[in-house]
């Protein structure tokens, strides 16, 4: 299986990015894994123009790294995000991209499952009530089957997953990862 993890963290090397490496490392035993870091692209938010309904190939107006990343998408049997929380939600690279695919090029995609990796600062027991929702949401509008998920609150400082249950907890998850 092909799995794509959007990395949505703008800081290279943080904690979202050592949950990513421990997914990573769980599941290519057995499937072929391609990482994007949102931060390596340049994707402007969606306008809401709609422009992409009507042209030719739905090609979006702005010019940016997003048909790279369309391609990408299109060639995944899965995809699994990962974002840091600052305020309750995906990072903004991240939700720029997301919202990207308000693009009907993702009727192309043939993603049937989904994970989610995240990390906060705070201990909050509903820090990820928000981004769960919108999760579950594309879940049943893409008719996609979730394949888990790992959350981490607590993490304040720059590798502070490491060492942690929650390491190991993406790894598993990978692992788990069956066709």
């Amino acid at each position: 299986m092909n799995i794509l993890i959007l990395s949505g963290s703008p800081r290279k090397n943080g904690n979202t990015d050592l949950l990513v490496e421990a997914f990573a490392k769980g599941a290519s035993e057995k499937h072929h894994i391609e990482i994007v870091s949102v931060h390596d692209y340049t994707v402007h938010p969606c306008t809401g123009c709609n422009a992409c309904f009507s042209s030719v190939g739905n090609a979006c107006v702005q010019k940016d790294d997003m048909p790279v990343i369309y391609s990408k998408l299109a060639n995944a049997d899965m995809l699994v995000i990962a974002s840091p929380v600052y305020f309750y939600g995906l990072s903004a690279q991240l939700k720029a991209l997301v919202d990207r695919c308000h693009n009907p090029i993702r009727d192309t995609f043939h993603i049937r499952k989904a994970a989610l990796l995240l990390v906060g600062a705070a201990s909050l027991p509903e820090l990820f009530d928000s981004i769960l929702t919108q999760y579950q949401l594309c879940l049943n509008f893409f008719h996609i089957e979730d394949a888990g998920h790992v959350l981490v609150r607590g993490a304040k400082e720059k590798g502070g997953v490491r060492g942690t249950k929650a390491m190991k907890e993406a790894e598993a998850l990978g692992r788990a990862i069956a066709q």
